[in-house]
């Protein structure tokens, strides 16, 4: 039995991040220059990774900031490509995951992501089931790199904070799990982070 839980980010740890391919899309669908799109799509977005909102909700507040009419199927088709866009896993790193829940380490979850696409996730992904704790931002109303988020995964995976590693590809989440006293892993390659869960069963941090 492994001893120590590793909690580990979604997207661009075991999920692609969003790809190039999506977003031309996207853009093509929303009809408007690509940076006033962008503009509007993430400075709209925290609200709706914390399930404050859903998709036709997200996507008629970025209509209203752009200035430009978004009707039914039109939105229809933007949930749909949004959730394509990020549908993307990288299947070394699924592999690592079932290797660690094989070996009995505790793991979780935890991913800023509207319901809409953790939807699908759970319903094309089998591999979640491995996970202990999902703690997806929209359900539980808290997202990264609020302490919150942190701390909710923590009384759901019944571990003190020095006993979990977080895993995620952005720094500034990192730091605020170090904050609340998890450590913390900026994560590159799967080599490198099967190195640091060495280190870290060793002892050395």
């Amino acid at each position: 039995m492994m001893t120590g839980t590793v909690l580990f980010d979604l997207f661009g740890v075991l999920a692609r991040q969003q790809s190039a391919e999506g977003r031309q899309c996207l853009v093509r669908i929303a009809g408007v220059p690509a940076p006033d799109f962008w503009d509007a799509y993430w400075a709209l977005r925290p609200p709706y990774d914390r399930g404050e909102t859903d998709g036709p909700g997200y996507w008629q507040q970025v209509a209203a900031r752009l200035a430009v009419p978004f009707d039914a199927r039109q939105t229809a088709a933007l949930i749909a490509a949004d959730v394509a866009s990020w549908s993307a896993v990288d299947p070394e790193m699924i592999a690592l995951v079932e290797e660690l829940a094989d070996r009995g380490r505790p793991i979780g979850l935890l991913s800023n992501i509207p319901e809409e696409l953790a939807h699908h996730y759970e319903t094309q992904h089998a591999w979640l089931d491995r996970f202990a704790v999902r703690a997806f931002s929209c359900r539980i109303g808290r997202a990264k790199p609020e302490p919150a988020a942190y701390h909710w995964c923590r009384r759901a995976l019944s571990d003190p904070p020095h006993r979990i590693l977080f895993v995620d590809d952005r720094p500034e989440n990192v730091r605020a799990a170090e904050e609340v006293g998890m450590h913390g892993h900026l994560f590159t390659t799967r080599a490198r982070l099967r190195a640091r869960l060495d280190r870290w069963d060793a002892g050395a941090g």
